[in-house]
C-alpha cells in the first residue's frame, strides 16, 4: 500500500503531532508513504531519517489555483494508493481525483465545504463521526480513526530542570496557549494551591498574555513557562497530575497520553472528555469555566492518593482498549484498506 499525505497545518499543535506521530507508525508497519506539507524542520528530519520523500509547499491561498495543480501533478508521478488529506487546508488545496481515493481527515468539527475532493471521511471522535454524517449526507463514507496516546521514549528530566523542587507536587499542562485551553482559568486555580507548581508546556498567541496573569495573580514563582515541548513522555513521567481545562476541545490526544503515562488526569467536560473519560473512574472532570470545581479536582486528583491509583488503572484500562498505538493503527490501516477496495469497486 502507498499512501500520499497533503499535510497544510502548522508546524505545533496536537493535529499536527498526531498526523507525523501516525505517519512514523505507520512507516513501522512497511506503509510506503509521501508527504506533501510544509518544510517544518521536525517533519523533515523525522521523514528524512525513514526515508521518506517529501514536496515542500506553501499552501498560499493567494497561489491556491497553481498549487493545487502542482500538487495533482505530483500525484499523478507518485500514484499512491489512497490520499489522506489532513484537515481543513490540505482538504482544500487536494484536487479532485477520478482514479484515486481521497480521504478527509476531521480533528474538529469541520465545515465540509473544504472537503469537496473527498471520497472517504475519518473523524477522531465518535461525535465528530456523528457531525460528518449528518452533514455530508453520506454516513456509510464516514470513519471513525482515534488518535492514539502512545508516546515515544524522551531523555528524563527532573522537576528542578524547570526550576520547581523536587520534592514539590507538579501539575502539568500541554497545550496551546489560547482562551480556548483554559489557561487563564488554571492560572487563577493556582492562587488556591499555594504548595503546587504548574508546568504551563506549549507555545501560542496568548503565552505572553499568561505570563503577565501569572505575575498579576502572584503565582509566577509557581508557574513555569517552557514554551512548546517535544518530550511529553519526560514531562508526564515527573508531573503529579495532568490537566485539561479547555473551554472547547474536540478531543485532546493529551488526554490519551495522560493515560498510556499513568499520570492522574482533570479535564473540564469539552466534547472530547465528554465523551471518553467517565469521571471517577479514568479521570476528574469539572464544568467548563468552573474555576471552583477546578480547584477542588485538582486537591483530589493530588492530595487522595487511592482516587489518584484509581483514575490511574481506570484510564489504563481505556487507553488499552481504545487509544494505544497498535489498536489505532490497526484500525487506520484497516480502513485505508476498506476505502480503496471499495472505491475500485466503485462503492
Amino acid at each position: 500500500m502507498k499512501v500520499l499525505h497533503i499535510v497544510a497545518g502548522a508546524g505545533q499543535g496536537g493535529a499536527e503531532t498526531f498526523c507525523l506521530d501516525a505517519v512514523k507508525a505507520l512507516h513501522d508497519r512497511g506503509v510506503e508513504q509521501v508527504m506533501i506539507g510544509r518544510p517544518h524542520s521536525h517533519y523533515l528530519e523525522a521523514l528524512q531519517a525513514r526515508g521518506i520523500r517529501h514536496y515542500p509547499m506553501s499552501f498560499s491561498p493567494w497561489l491556491k489555483w497553481f498549487q493545487k495543480k502542482k500538487i495533482d501533478t505530483l500525484i499523478q508521478q507518485e500514484q499512491p494508493d489512497l490520499i489522506h488529506s489532513w484537515m481543513n487546508r490540505g482538504a482544500s488545496f487536494t484536487p479532485k481525483q477520478q482514479d484515486i481515493p481521497v480521504l478527509g481527515w476531521f480533528g474538529g468539527y469541520y465545515d465540509l465545504k473544504n472537503y469537496g475532493a473527498c471520497d472517504f471521511y475519518m473523524g477522531v471522535t465518535r461525535d465528530i463521526v456523528r457531525h460528518i454524517k449528518e452533514a455530508s449526507g453520506r454516513p456509510d463514507r464516514a470513519y471513525l480513526g482515534h488518535t492514539f496516546g502512545t508516546l515515544e521514549p524522551a531523555p528524563a528530566v527532573r522537576k528542578s530542570d524547570y526550576g520547581i523542587p523536587e520534592d514539590a507536587l507538579m501539575v502539568l499542562l500541554l497545550s496551546r496557549m489560547h482562551w480556548k485551553k483554559g489557561v487563564d482559568l488554571l492560572l487563577d486555580a493556582a492562587r488556591d494551591l499555594p504548595e503546587v507548581y504548574f508546568l504551563m508546556a506549549g507555545d501560542g498567541p496568548d503565552l505572553e498574555k499568561y505570563k503577565s496573569m501569572a505575575v498579576d495573580l502572584g503565582v509566577d514563582d509557581r508557574a513555569i513557562f517552557p514554551g512548546w515541548c517535544d518530550n511529553r513522555a519526560a514531562l508526564l513521567d515527573i508531573a503529579d497530575l495532568c490537566v485539561l481545562p479547555s473551554r472547547y476541545e474536540p478531543f485532546g490526544t493529551v488526554i490519551a497520553e495522560a493515560w498510556f503515562a499513568k499520570t492522574p488526569l482533570v479535564a473540564t467536560r469539552a466534547d472530547g472528555a465528554r465523551q471518553y473519560v467517565t469521571d471517577q473512574k479514568d479521570g476528574l472532570l469539572v464544568d467548563i469555566d468552573d474555576r471552583d470545581g477546578l480547584v477542588a479536582a485538582l486537591k483530589a486528583g493530588l492530595y487522595d492518593r487511592k482516587l489518584a491509583a484509581q483514575i490511574v488503572k481506570g484510564g489504563t484500562k481505556t487507553y488499552n482498549a481504545l487509544f494505544s498505538r497498535d489498536v489505532v493503527i490497526d484500525t487506520i490501516l484497516a480502513s485505508y484498506e476498506d476505502m480503496i477496495k471499495r472505491y475500485q469497486a466503485g462503492l
